[in-house]
C-alpha cells in the first residue's frame, strides 16, 4: 500500500488560479492504494478569501478524492474506489479496481487545463478514453467559477454500461458515480434547489441548478452553486452521513455508451464566499 498522502506519481500536480489567486491544485496523477481509485482529482479547492471547500482522504470514506469523476461500475470495474455493492450480498472488497490515466497534456495554463485520459481496468486494459477541460474564472468580487467539460469514448468495438449501487440493487438513492464533490463542513451542511431544500428532497432530482453551503476548517461560511446535469442525470447528494454532491450519470438505471459513441457532460461549480439565501444562490446560477 503506497498510503493516502496524496503524492504525485510521475506528473507533477498543476494549480489553477483566478487573477492570480490560487483557488485550486489538480492533482494529476495520485500514487495511492488502488483500492482508492486512483484518477485525477482536485484538492484543496478555495474561495477567493481562502475558506477550503474539498476534503480528501476523509476517515469515513477515504476513497473519497475532492472533486473527480468517478464511477463504481464501469462494465464491472471500480473506478470509485472503496468496496463495490454486490447484488443479493451488499458492499463487498473486490479485486476490481481500475484506474483513471492522465495521457497527454493540451493545454495547461493557470486558467485553463485540457487534457487525454484512459478509463482502465485492473489489468490496464482500456475501457474509456476521455478528453476533460477544466477552467477557472472570476464571477464577482466574492466568487470564481469552475467549469468542467468531458467527453467519453467508448471502444470502437464494444459497448461500455456504467452502473452504480442502485442500479446494481442497493437502496435508498444511492445513485452516485459521475462528476462528484466531496465537500468539508465544520457545521451540517445544507442544500437546496430553487424549488426544494434538504437531503431527501433533493436527492434524486433535476433541478437545474443547487446549491450547497458549509462551513470551511477555518469555520467560515461558504456556497457551491452547481449546474449542468446532461440528460438522464440526478442529482445525487449527501449533508448527514457526510458533505458531498454528484452529477449522477446512472442514478435509476445503467447508461450505456454505444460502441465508438461518446458521451459528452459539462458542469459548472461557482464557488462563492459566505453562506448564500436561495435568491442569491438563484442569481449566481443564472448570472453564469
Amino acid at each position: 500500500m503506497t498510503g493516502h498522502a496524496g503524492a504525485a506519481g510521475t506528473e507533477p500536480d498543476r494549480q489553477l488560479t483566478v487573477d492570480g489567486v490560487p483557488v485550486a491544485r489538480y492533482v494529476v496523477d495520485p500514487a495511492i492504494d488502488p483500492t482508492h481509485g486512483p484518477r485525477p482529482y482536485l484538492h484543496p479547492v478555495r474561495t477567493l478569501g481562502g475558506t477550503v471547500v474539498t476534503d480528501a482522504f476523509p476517515a469515513d470514506h477515504v476513497w473519497h478524492l475532492g472533486a473527480s469523476l468517478a464511477v463504481q461500475d464501469v462494465d464491472g470495474t471500480n473506478l470509485w474506489g472503496g468496496r463495490t455493492y454486490v447484488r443479493d450480498t451488499g458492499y463487498t472488497w473486490r479485486d476490481d479496481h481500475g484506474r483513471i490515466a492522465h495521457t497527454r497534456w493540451e493545454t495547461s495554463e493557470p486558467h485553463r487545463l485540457a487534457h487525454g485520459l484512459e478509463w482502465r481496468d485492473r489489468a490496464g486494459a482500456v475501457l474509456l478514453t476521455e478528453r476533460r477541460d477544466l477552467a477557472a474564472r472570476r464571477v464577482d468580487e466574492r466568487a470564481w467559477a469552475l467549469d468542467v467539460a468531458y467527453t467519453l469514448t467508448a471502444p470502437a468495438d464494444r459497448d461500455v454500461t456504467l452502473g452504480s449501487p442502485a442500479t446494481n440493487g442497493r437502496p435508498g438513492g444511492a445513485g452516485y458515480g459521475g462528476f462528484f464533490w466531496r465537500a468539508v463542513s465544520a457545521t451540517p451542511a445544507r442544500v437546496r434547489t430553487a424549488t426544494a431544500e434538504g437531503e431527501e428532497a433533493v436527492n434524486g432530482s433535476t433541478a437545474p441548478w443547487l446549491a450547497f453551503s458549509g462551513a470551511g476548517p477555518d469555520g467560515a461560511g461558504y456556497t457551491l452553486v452547481l449546474a449542468g446535469l446532461a440528460e438522464g442525470d440526478r442529482w445525487f447528494v449527501r449533508t448527514s452521513m457526510y458533505p458531498g454532491v454528484c452529477a449522477a450519470f446512472a442514478f435509476e438505471k445503467p447508461r450505456v455508451i454505444a460502441a465508438g459513441a461518446s458521451r459528452t457532460g459539462r458542469h459548472r461549480v461557482v464557488v462563492a464566499d459566505g453562506v448564500l439565501d436561495r435568491a442569491s444562490a438563484a442569481a449566481l446560477a443564472e448570472g453564469v
